[in-house]
């Protein structure tokens, strides 16, 4: 009995001891999958050179160039004067940058005023070849356009997801300045969610400072892996070059309205039908109001969606749906992502009075945006 026993502890003793090395040594083999092999861990490690990164975008960064045929100048009324209807048609030219997002149906991303009012667009790739393109659809409030090329052996970049940005990490800026070419800056996010700038209608803004220069517009904002995190749009600029303040639309929103347009042409908003503005303490006390929260209705358009449920001029709208409302940009974004003739809830307070409005979303109407910038 003695020697049975000792043989049992024994053999417990090495199993033990066994199932320690392996739980400190390969750990993995515990948690096999099927047919014993192990999923591969996520992939945390990402490119930390820039140059590798640069390689990898840069094939998928395209330059466009475009002509407006019949451009209006201060001179034109002289030319018809002295030639009359024979006078020369006059052009306008101009240039920016795109990402191809779809090499098989030759999709390319860009600013909607890069493209705005085109009569032709000619994209040049990396490697030197040229192709005319045409425009798919576009979205002047997120300054967002979709055109296609018909090339073979054509490279798209890959998507990143901006939402995992951080303020410090090195991106770079790919596109086309001042059409001297393809042009890569490195630089850093140097803040991010920026809001109410008075660029778009809808704003999220990556801010860098890698620079961006005219040309710029449309190009690509990379991570250093690679992938593409926004899409450069505007500077910050009183020589009208770069001064370290350059914005780029983050993907999060780029692929959202890019996967609209590309399905139906369009990008389809809610719509209240009221002119919000910023609650400030100068005009809570002027309205009466006793909240530091909320946004303002400065107008109601009629007829309109708000005009039918009530709403009125001095209004604080205080939550949508039961969420709270801060900032003039929030609403906005709840708003939009409404679908016509869904009904929200607004809680809105009228002086020191609190109230529950039922609004009918209705589609937002097309806007255009100047261009030239």
């Amino acid at each position: 009995m003695k020697a049975i026993w000792s043989l049992f502890t024994q053999t417990v003793t090495v199993a033990l001891a066994g199932y320690f090395v392996i739980v400190t040594l390969r750990p993995e083999w515990l948690h096999a999958g099927p047919q014993g092999l192990v999923p591969p861990p996520p992939q945390t490690t990402r490119v930390t050179d820039l140059s590798t990164a640069a390689q990898i975008a840069a094939p998928a960064v395209v330059a466009i160039n475009t002509r407006t045929l019949g451009a209006q100048t201060p001179n034109d009324e002289w030319l018809r004067f002295f030639f009359g209807h024979s006078a020369p048609e006059r052009s306008k030219d101009g240039l920016g940058s795109g990402v191809i997002v779809d090499s098989d149906r030759g999709l390319i991303l860009t600013n909607h005023h890069v493209v705005t009012d085109a009569d032709q667009m000619i994209v040049t790739l990396a490697d030197g070849r040229q192709a005319s393109a045409a425009l798919l659809g576009d979205d002047p409030e997120t300054d967002l356009a979709v055109i296609q090329i018909k090339l073979p052996r054509l490279q798209s970049i890959e998507l990143g997801d901006s939402a995992l940005l951080k303020v410090g990490e090195p991106v770079l800026a790919i596109g086309n300045p001042y059409g001297v070419g393809l042009t890569v800056t490195a630089g850093i996010v140097s803040a991010l969610g920026r809001t109410e700038l008075g660029i778009n209608t809808f704003e999220n803004f990556i801010q860098t400072d890698a620079a961006i220069n005219p040309g710029n517009s449309g190009g690509a904002l990379v991570n250093a892996a690679g992938q593409l995190i926004g899409i450069n749009t505007a500077i910050f600029s009183e020589s009208g070059g770069s001064m370290g303040i350059g914005f780029a639309i983050p993907t999060s929103l780029a692929w959202q309205v890019t996967t609209e347009i590309v399905k139906s042409g369009s990008v389809v908003r809610g719509w209240l039908g009221i002119e919000p503005q910023s609650l400030t303490p100068e005009l809570a006390e002027a309205l009466g109001s006793n909240t530091d929260q909320g946004v303002v209705v400065a107008a109601v358009i009629r007829p309109g969606p708000a005009a039918s449920a009530g709403i009125q001029p001095g209004d604080v709208i205080l939550s949508m749906n039961g969420q709270p409302v801060q900032r003039v940009a929030q609403l906005l974004s709840l708003v939009a992502q409404s679908k016509p003739g869904q009904k929200v809830e607004l809680e809105v307070q009228r002086q020191k009075a609190t109230q529950k409005l039922f609004v009918d979303i209705a589609r937002r109407p097309a806007v255009a945006r100047p261009t030239g910038r």
